[in-house]
């Protein structure tokens, strides 16, 4: 199997996982039990290992097809890779707020680290998240890796990840759309994000790469 399709597998299954993850965080209208904050982090976090490989694999096909592009390849990879480690240090504290806790709280707004949480969630990821894009959209738009639309997607959601750094200056009110720690910073986001991937590994899976020795990659029945 080409490489582009595998690395197409991957993240599939990474934001398949993601998507999943989301709809968890609404199921209760009060504090969720533990088993749903235990679940929903499990996801989180595996989702986010496969994410790694993707970025990873994505990194490596690059380079091979498009070496004179490696300098924005690598800022690509380094920020997805610092993404996905920022994911995994507010589900630990969410892990241990609602293991260490008796009672059941609502892990994203209580608890001793809730607050030390929304930036990551919320700001820190926006900001990652749009330096992705911004690079995997120069990438695609100086070579043919890829169809047209997932470079020109990437430069619209990284402007609505920009969009969102100043809503830490509206509040932590979980309630609000835009806010440092609002439903629409943290979740909106991670499930757009995750769809944007999901859309752009099912083309990576469907595409036939045709490579010619000596020069740039071209899509076939582009």
């Amino acid at each position: 199997m080409a490489t582009h399709r595998n690395v197409g597998i991957f993240g599939l299954i990474a934001s398949a996982l993601i998507v999943l993850q989301v709809p968890l965080y609404f199921l209760y209208d009060g504090a969720p039990p533990d088993a749903n904050i235990l679940t929903r982090s499990l996801i989180g976090i595996v989702g986010c290992t496969f994410y790694i490989v993707f970025f990873t694999g994505l990194r490596s096909w690059i380079g091979r097809h498009a070496p004179a592009l490696d300098w924005p390849a690598n800022v690509m990879q380094l920020t997805g890779l610092a993404w996905a480690v920022v994911v995994f240090v507010p589900q630990s504290m969410e892990v241990g707020a609602a293991i260490a806790t008796r009672q059941d709280i609502d892990t994203t707004t209580e608890g001793p680290y809730a607050p030390a949480q929304y930036l990551l969630q919320g700001g820190v990821s926006r900001l990652l998240m749009a330096a992705f894009l911004i690079a995997f959209a120069v990438i695609l738009s100086r070579s043919q890796l890829l169809p047209r639309w997932v470079g020109r997607s990437a430069i619209v959601l990284a402007a609505v990840n920009l969009a969102f750094l100043p809503a830490v200056y509206f509040g932590d009110n979980a309630a609000d759309f835009y806010s440092a720690q609002g439903w629409g910073t943290t979740a909106t986001m991670g499930l757009v994000w995750s769809l944007w991937t999901l859309a752009v590994s099912v083309a990576m899976v469907r595409q036939r790469a045709v490579v010619r020795p000596g020069s740039r990659s071209v899509l076939a029945g582009r």
